[in-house]
């Protein structure tokens, strides 16, 4: 049994397994969500319900955020009844939520104001290495709150980089995020190429995948390209937020905003709720 006792706020695709890992790996868990019945195969599996987020900070040594965005973090942070409302000296808040590097060192800062130690721990990864505790874990922390983390992401996760201070793991999130984007644009560009010009799309996903362009991002998205089905893994809408988060904090190199103008036209198309390998349908009628 892990002594840390967790709360954890955000039970969408990806903080639900997490949940879960942690509840198999014997950390006492409650949870939070506005939408409660949410959290029913949790409760099931042995967790617990808090009714408030004054009653985690009241009842957990370490509280664990996955938010959709900036602005649901902020609120959960420094609402009325938010997790900042009351005092709780000595308490931990660690945000996986991927925001702007600017709101991880804001929050940083106001957790400091009210003597609360807090962690910036983005992921990489989609719901499948989440259900399978092999994400990749971005921390941005001093060096005693990631020891003191370190417990829980090594359920969460096949490792933890510590990257440097709070606001610097949320940098590192937007990079590979960008990285995915241009990823994806160009699997997507290059299988209409061929199938274009007489390649079919099994024979151009087999050539990338058996040759130095293949990865392990061709791989996973190659069964989705060829049924032409796109159930979301990782919601495109998500990544136009974070493409837009890196524009905002200072990306500005040639290819960020073509990238981020073709993905954010896939969204206006309808494709948000899409898996992010969706570009490909966007780009199919261009």
């Amino acid at each position: 049994m892990n002594t840390l006792k967790l709360g954890w706020i955000g039970l969408g695709n990806m903080g639900n397994p997490m949940v879960m890992n942690l509840l198999k790996a014997g950390f006492e868990v409650s949870v939070f969500n506005r939408t409660k019945d949410k959290e029913a195969p949790l409760l099931a599996a042995g967790a617990k319900s808090a009714s408030s987020l004054q009653e985690l900070m009241e009842t957990c040594d370490v509280v664990l955020t996955m938010l959709s965005n900036d602005a649901a973090v902020k609120e959960v942070f420094e609402g009325p009844t938010g997790l900042l409302s009351k005092t709780n000296s000595g308490k931990t808040i660690i945000n996986m939520s991927t925001v702007a590097p600017e709101t991880s060192r804001y929050l940083n800062t106001i957790c400091n104001q009210h003597n609360v130690h807090f962690i910036d721990a983005p992921v990489s990864g989609s719901v499948k290495p989440a259900q399978d505790g092999t994400l990749v874990i971005l921390v941005g922390a001093s060096s005693e709150d990631y020891e003191l983390a370190k417990p829980i992401f090594e359920v969460l996760g096949k490792i933890a980089i510590h990257v440097g201070e709070p606001g610097v793991a949320s940098s590192a999130k937007l990079a590979i995020n960008y990285l995915l984007g241009l990823n994806l644009q160009g699997i997507a560009e290059t299988v209409l190429f061929a199938e274009k010009n007489g390649v079919s799309k099994e024979d151009m996903l087999n050539i990338i995948n058996q040759g130095a362009c293949g990865n392990g991002i061709t791989n996973i998205k190659t069964p989705s390209i060829l049924n032409d089905s796109y159930p979301a893994a990782f919601a495109l809408k998500h990544l136009v937020k974070d493409l837009r988060l890196a524009k905002e904090a200072g990306l500005d190199s040639p290819l960020i905003h073509p990238l981020y103008d073709s993905y954010a036209a896939a969204e206006q198309e309808g494709l948000g709720d899409q898996d992010v390998m969706a570009i490909i349908s966007s780009l199919k009628n261009k």
